[in-house]
C-alpha cells in the first residue's frame, strides 16, 4: 500500500486524501459529500480513502489521531490538511484553489 500511496501523492494530479473508519459516524456522512465533490470536480481531482485501522502506519506517518481527517495532496506536498466533516462548495473551493 505505502508504495502505491506514495507514487498516487506524487503525482502532479490534486489528490484529496480522506483518512476514516468503518465505525466513524462522521466518516459516513463525509462520504456522500466526496462523491458530490468527485461529481463536480471530475478529472481535476483524485480522491483516496484510507481505512486507518487498516493502514494504521500510513495514518501514524501523517500522524492522523482523528477521523475523519482530510488532506491535499500535489506533486508529493501537503499542501491543506484539517479534522472533520466539511461542506461540499468548502472542499470544491479548496480543491480549485490548489490546480
Amino acid at each position: 500500500m505505502k508504495g502505491s500511496f506514495s507514487s498516487l501523492i506524487n503525482s502532479e494530479q490534486l489528490v484529496l486524501v480522506d483518512f476514516s473508519a468503518e465505525w466513524c459516524g462522521p466518516c459516513k456522512m463525509l462520504a456522500p459529500i466526496l462523491k458530490q465533490v468527485k461529481d463536480e470536480m471530475g478529472e481535476d481531482l483524485k480522491i483516496v480513502k484510507i481505512d486507518v485501522d487498516k493502514n494504521q502506519s500510513l495514518a501514524n506517518t501523517f500522524q492522523v489521531r482523528g477521523v475523519p481527517t482530510l488532506m491535499f495532496f500535489k506533486e508529493g506536498k501537503q499542501l491543506w490538511r484539517q479534522s472533520g466533516v466539511l461542506q461540499k462548495a468548502e472542499l470544491v473551493q479548496l480543491a480549485k484553489s490548489y490546480l
